[in-house]
């Protein structure tokens, strides 16, 4: 059986379920996306129904992550 395809949107989505999440610099730099264009991929995969929630930095001035919600299904 041959491994499934590896695409930048799955590659995004297995970035989000990570417990630390993603930057946006981090999806742009795993990707070769401009940032407008992971923001774009973030707003893609909300209208498919994925609950991403942004949660602000630690710090002050840092950079937000951003975190795919499990939904119902993974329980």
């Amino acid at each position: 059986m041959s491994k499934p395809k590896q695409t930048k949107i799955n590659k995004v989505t297995a970035m989000l379920r990570r417990p630390a999440g993603a930057t946006l610099e981090a999806l742009c730099k795993a990707t070769g996306w401009q940032p407008h264009s992971a923001r774009a991929a973030l707003s893609t995969l909300r209208r498919k129904g994925a609950e991403i929630e942004r949660r602000p930095s630690e710090t002050r001035g840092g950079p937000s992550t951003y975190h795919l919600v499990p939904g119902p299904e993974a329980n």
